[in-house]
């Protein structure tokens, strides 16, 4: 049996949701964190891994982008304005 790396479509869905914050931040709230989550959204996808092996040898650890994400989406729905406004949205 073939064993199936799922890696890289956590990467990839990850990075979609990271994306997906910094565009609707940089549109809806402001555009510092806005920039700051669509930059680090580029850590998820293939290019960064390709540059990460040819600079250290080794691709980004998925533990580290999924913690990274964790961190980003705890961060958006607890602290920042985008959390409050999704939570005025979702009440009303």
């Amino acid at each position: 049996m073939k064993d199936i790396d799922v890696s890289p479509l956590i990467s990839w869905v990850i990075g979609l949701v990271v994306f997906t914050i910094g565009a609707l931040n940089l549109l809806l709230v402001h555009p510092v964190p806005g920039l700051v989550f669509l930059l680090l959204s580029l850590l998820y996808f293939p290019p960064a891994d390709a540059f990460f092996i040819k600079s250290f040898g080794k691709p980004i650890p998925l533990w580290a982008k999924v913690l990274l994400g964790f961190v980003v989406v705890w961060f958006t729905l607890g602290v920042s304005d985008l959390g409050d406004m999704m939570d005025d949205l979702l009440m009303n």
